[in-house]
């Protein structure tokens, strides 16, 4: 699934090409994506015009000029394809057309994405962004609001980190990759950081997010910029994807045999055993 700067670089890419456009159609081919498309979607989006887009953790806005702003979410195959051809890509479900010809195609294989309406006034009280945490890389996400967060968690950091209501946005591969940054390992009860771990980490994690939104973010298999160019991140991965590879900050053999690689909740965790040691 696209993390957040896959998604702030896909925004970015159609802020750049979309705000200010009036878009003159869109094209539906099938409206049962992981929800319903609104049966009034079409006419509420059809003639009005892009006044500007947000990301709230792994969502998209897009506002338009009726104060209806769009939802949109990539699940996890979904893609945005910005002046995709008359011709429909495969699996390109909606396709936002603009008055002077630019097309913009939402293609999803697996339909586990999700377009919606919601009042630009409410996105906050909106169903799924109601509960979300704050933004990592805004101000308001300090080390004592995160460690304030983290006090009575008693599940390892690494899941902790990855509910959406404690901080939006993160997922997988950059809280494998901030934790590394900060010397913690990911089974660490998130109730016993302390207040200094908790200022590294935060910094880690804004710094982590940072480097990949400037990369462009990192491509996995189905992920592509919405130009079509590929995110370059994965290359500077420490941890993440690189069971049994040397730690990059490591002596080696013997105080390292490499990065490990456990399950937490389904998911992978990947860890240096020398910098990560579990107190």
């Amino acid at each position: 699934m696209p993390e957040l700067p896959e998604v702030e670089t896909v925004m970015r890419g159609m802020q750049i090409a979309l705000q200010g456009h009036k878009i003159s159609d869109v094209i539906l081919r099938r409206s049962d994506l992981r929800w319903q498309i609104p049966a009034a979607f079409r006419a509420s989006v059809a003639g009005q015009t892009i006044t500007g887009f947000r990301r709230r953790g792994k969502y998209i806005l897009m506002r338009l000029s009726n104060n209806l702003s769009v939802v949109l979410h990539l699940g996890m195959s979904g893609r945005i394809l910005l002046d995709s051809p008359e011709a429909p890509a495969l699996h390109e479900h909606v396709t936002f057309i603009t008055a002077d010809g630019r097309r913009c195609g939402f293609v999803d294989p697996r339909r586990f994405g999700m377009l919606d309406l919601v009042p630009t006034g409410q996105e906050e009280q909106y169903k799924f962004l109601i509960s979300m945490g704050p933004e990592p890389l805004d101000a308001s996400f300090t080390d004592t609001v995160l460690h304030a967060a983290l006090k009575d968690r008693k599940s390892p950091v690494k899941t902790a980190l990855l509910d959406q209501k404690i901080v939006s946005g993160l997922g997988n591969i950059y809280v494998c990759e901030a934790l590394y940054r900060t010397g913690i390992h990911p089974q660490t009860l998130a109730c016993t950081l302390t207040l200094p771990q908790t200022k590294r980490l935060v910094r880690a994690i804004k710094d982590v997010l940072n480097e990949a939104i400037a990369a462009g973010g990192s491509s996995l298999k189905d992920y592509v910029r919405p130009e079509g160019g590929l995110g370059y991140f994965q290359h500077a991965w420490r941890v993440y994807g690189r069971k049994g590879q040397p730690c990059p900050d490591c002596p080696g053999l013997p105080d390292c045999a490499g990065v490990e690689q456990i399950t937490q909740a389904g998911r992978s965790s990947f860890f240096c055993p020398l910098r990560q040691k579990l107190s």
